[in-house]
C-alpha cells in the first residue's frame, strides 16, 4: 500500500469528516488543505494542526508535498477541479456524485487517463467490509436469485432556497445529493446477482416532486436489469425515510438496516438473512477502522492501477448516466445544462487546441480554411452536456470540422452545434459540413428550403460545405447546379458536394458547370471504408469503396468525405460470426470476404501494436487520394481510442493485402 500525503479541497462538514478518518488510516497523511479564501483555511486548519493552509485551490494543487486530493465542494465544481487536479498530477478522490451529469464525468475520467492519476468517485461505502460481505452472500446465492431490490437514502432539510441542497446553480436536489447511494447498490446487487461487478439497467422510469427552487425533494423510479431483476429506489431532501436496503431472492430475503454510512469510527454492522422456513441469520461486521480510512487506504492501495475496484471509472460513469435517466424521467434539467448557458469547457478554461496535437489537415477547393483529415459527426448529440464534452474534446484533439444534417434529430443537432459554436465564438476556426435534400425531399425547391432552415438552426450566416444528402434522378443534374451555385454566389455556401451520388451524375454536374461558366462539386461524400458494403444501412445509399470508384478518385483527386468510415463497428469486438444480435450489423457487413478482411485487420494491428479499429480508420487514411473520414464517436472514450489511427501509415502494399487484392504484405 502506498503512503500518500493529501490536500483537502473544500473546507465543509464532509471534508472534516475525511480528515478525521484520514489521521485514522493506514497509508494517509494531511498535509494541506485549500479554499476560496485564507480565513476559511485557516480556521480548518486549526482543527488539524501542522497542514498547510491555502487561500486558493490553484495554492493547493501547486504544492509539491501533495500526492492526492479530497474534493468535497458542491456538486457543481467537480468536473472543473477534478480535471485541474488530475492536469497537476495528483491522485483524486472525489465526492459523489462525481459530476453534474454523465458528460462531466466523462471529462474528469479522460483527465486522468490521459495524465496517469488514480481516479475514484467517494462512495465511502463501496469500500466498508459490509459491502463486500453482501456482494459474497448475493455471489454465492444465498437468497436464491435475485428478483428485487429496494433501496431508499432521503432525509428531510430545513436549509433555505441558498443552500447546496436546494439551489439549482448548486446541483440540488435529492437524486444527485442522495439518490446515486441507492442507484449504485441496484447496480452492484444487479451485477453481482449474475456475476459481473455491476449491471446497467435497461429501463429508468421515475415520478417526483419539483419544488419552488426547481430542484427534486423526494422522487421515486423503478429500474429494470437483466435477469428480470427489479429495483425500487426512493430519494429525496424533503422527505423523512428510514433508509433501509432490501433484496428479495427466490429463497429469501437480505435486509441492511446501516448501508450507507456503516460505522464511522468502527464498530459493529451487520446484515440480516431471512430464509425461507429458517430462524432469521444476523451476520456481524466489526472492523476497527474508521470508515474514511478505509476509504483514504482503498486509494492507496490501488493508486498504481489508477482506479480502484470498490468504484471503477466505467462503473462512476455508467452510475451517471442513470443518474441522468431518472432525472429526464422527472423533466428535471438543470439552468446550468442547456445551451443557452455561457457556460466555459468543463475545465474552466478557454477552448484551445493542446499543444502537441498531431491533426493533419487537407484542403478543399473554394475553402480558405485548412480542414481536419478526420471529421466529427453531428448525429447523436442532442443534449448539452454531451454536446460540450464531446465536441470541446475533438476541438482540443485539433479537430476544426463537423458533419451535420437537417434531417438528423429533427433539427436539434444542427441546434446543438450551432449553440456550441457560438458559445465557444469559433465560427471563423471550424469547418461546417451541412446536408439537406433528403429523399423524398430532393428537389431545388427543397433543397432551398431546407438549407434556409439549417442554417436558422445553426444560427450561421454560412456553411463552409454543402452536400446533396441524396440524388433524385428525375430531376435534371443542370438544375442542381444553377440552384447550388445561386447559394454559392449569396454567399450561404462555400463550397458543395453530393452525398450518396453515383460518378456518373458527379460527372454531368461538373461537366454542366464547366460548360456554362459554372462551379462544380468540390467533394464526394459516399460510404468508404475496408470492408466491402454488402447491404446499405438506408434506402439510397451508395459505397465508392469498389475498385473503379478508388481508380476514378485516383484520377480526378476528388476529395472524399465518407461516412461509415470504420464500417458501423464491424472492426470492433461488436461484429463476432457467432454474435447476430445486432441485425444491421449482420445485414450490412457480414460476408466471408469481410471477415477475412478482418482477420488481416487483427492480424496487422497486433504488429503494429494498435487497436483493429486503428487499421480500419488508416486504411481511409492512407488512399492515394484526399479522404476527410466522417467519424461517430458515442462517448469521449470512443474518439480517445479512434485517434492512434492518426499515427499508423500503410503502405501501398499493405493497402491490398488488407483489401485482399494482395497475396502478402510487400
Amino acid at each position: 500500500m502506498a503512503k500518500l500525503a493529501w490536500g483537502i479541497m473544500g473546507t465543509g462538514n464532509i471534508a472534516k469528516s475525511f480528515a478525521k478518518g484520514l489521521a485514522d488510516s493506514k497509508s494517509g497523511t494531511l498535509v494541506a488543505v485549500g479554499s476560496r479564501s485564507q480565513a476559511s483555511a485557516d480556521t480548518f486548519a486549526k482543527l488539524f494542526p501542522g497542514i498547510t493552509a491555502h487561500a486558493t485551490y490553484e495554492a493547493l494543487l501547486a504544492d509539491h508535498q501533495v500526492q492526492a486530493v479530497y474534493i468535497s465542494m458542491p456538486h457543481t465544481l467537480h468536473a472543473e477541479w477534478a480535471i485541474k487536479a488530475c492536469e497537476a498530477g495528483k491522485h483524486v478522490l472525489c465526492e459523489k456524485p462525481i459530476g453534474l451529469n454523465h458528460a462531466e464525468a466523462m471529462a474528469i475520467v479522460e483527465a486522468a487517463q490521459r495524465h496517469g492519476v488514480f481516479l475514484m468517485e467517494a462512495f465511502m461505502y463501496r469500500c466498508h467490509p459490509q459491502t463486500a460481505k453482501l456482494v459474497e452472500l448475493i455471489r454465492d446465492k444465498v437468497i436464491g436469485e435475485v428478483q428485487l431490490i429496494q433501496a431508499t437514502f432521503a432525509f428531510r432539510t430545513g436549509a433555505g432556497p441558498e443552500h447546496r441542497l436546494i439551489n439549482p446553480e448548486l446541483g440540488g436536489g435529492g437524486i444527485l445529493d442522495v439518490g446515486c447511494y441507492p442507484v449504485s447498490l441496484a447496480r452492484l446487487v444487479a451485477g453481482a446477482a449474475v456475476g459481473k461487478p455491476f449491471a446497467e439497467p435497461i429501463d429508468v422510469k421515475a415520478v417526483g416532486v419539483l419544488g419552488a427552487s426547481g430542484v427534486d425533494e423526494w422522487s421515486a423510479a423503478v429500474l429494470s436489469f437483466p435477469g428480470n431483476i427489479v429495483a425500487q429506489i426512493a430519494t429525496g431532501v424533503r422527505l423523512r425515510h428510514d433508509n433501509l436496503v432490501r433484496i428479495t431472492g427466490s429463497e429469501g430475503t437480505i435486509s441492511i438496516p446501516s448501508l450507507w454510512i456503516p460505522a464511522r469510527e468502527g464498530g459493529k454492522v451487520s446484515i440480516t438473512v431471512h430464509r425461507q422456513g429458517k430462524d432469521p441469520e444476523e451476520i456481524v461486521i466489526e472492523t476497527k477502522d474508521w470508515l474514511y480510512g478505509l476509504e483514504a487506504d482503498t486509494v492507496a492501495r490501488h493508486a498504481a492501477e489508477r482506479q480502484a475496484p470498490a468504484m471503477s471509472w466505467d462503473d462512476s460513469l455508467g452510475n451517471m448516466r442513470t443518474l441522468d435517466r431518472w432525472r429526464e424521467s422527472i423533466g428535471l434539467t438543470y439552468d446550468l445544462e442547456k445551451p443557452e448557458r455561457a457556460s466555459p469547457p468543463y475545465s474552466g478554461r478557454a477552448l484551445a487546441v493542446r499543444a502537441g496535437s498531431r491533426m493533419p489537415t487537407g484542403r478543399i477547393a473554394g475553402l480558405a480554411k485548412p480542414v481536419s483529415r478526420l471529421v466529427m459527426g453531428v448525429d447523436n448529440q442532442v443534449t448539452w452536456p454531451h454536446t460540450a464534452a464531446m465536441f470541446d474534446d475533438f476541438f482540443e484533439r485539433g479537430g476544426n470540422a463537423f458533419d451535420v444534417a437537417w434531417v438528423y434529430g429533427g433539427g436539434r443537432c444542427e441546434r446543438m452545434l450551432g449553440a456550441w459554436v457560438k458559445n465557444r465564438a469559433l465560427r471563423d476556426q471550424v469547418v461546417i459540413l451541412g446536408k439537406g435534400a433528403h429523399t423524398p425531399f430532393c428537389t431545388p425547391k427543397d433543397l432551398t428550403r431546407q438549407l434556409h432552415e439549417s442554417l436558422e438552426r445553426l444560427a450561421m450566416d454560412h456553411l463552409d460545405i454543402y452536400m446533396m444528402h441524396r440524388d433524385n434522378l428525375e430531376v435534371p443534374v443542370g438544375e442542381f447546379v444553377d440552384v447550388l451555385n445561386e447559394h454559392l454566389k449569396a454567399g450561404r455556401m462555400r463550397a458543395f458536394g453530393g452525398s450518396n451520388w453515383s460518378i456518373a451524375r458527379i460527372d454531368a454536374a461538373n461537366a454542366y458547370a464547366k460548360a456554362k461558366g459554372l462551379t462544380g462539386f468540390a467533394a464526394w461524400s459516399n460510404n468508404f471504408s475496408l470492408a466491402r458494403m454488402v447491404d446499405a444501412p438506408w434506402n439510397g445509399c451508395f459505397s465508392a469503396s469498389d475498385a473503379a470508384s478508388r481508380a476514378w478518385l485516383t484520377r480526378t483527386q476528388m476529395p472524399l468525405m465518407p461516412w461509415s468510415s470504420q464500417a458501423r463497428g464491424f472492426f470492433t469486438e461488436r461484429a463476432d460470426p457467432a454474435d447476430t444480435s445486432d441485425q444491421e450489423l449482420v445485414r450490412c457487413w457480414y460476408a466471408p470476404d469481410n471477415w477475412q478482411r478482418r482477420e488481416r485487420v487483427v492480424q496487422l494491428a497486433q504488429k503494429k501494436g494498435v487497436l483493429p479499429i486503428n487499421i480500419a480508420l488508416a486504411y481511409v487514411l492512407c488512399q492515394p487520394f484526399p479522404t476527410f473520414p466522417l467519424i461517430g464517436p458515442r462517448t469521449l472514450a470512443e474518439t480517445r481510442t479512434t485517434w492512434p489511427a492518426l499515427d499508423v501509415t500503410l503502405t501501398p502494399g499493405e493497402l491490398a493485402w488488407l483489401n485482399l487484392e494482395a497475396a502478402a504484405v510487400g
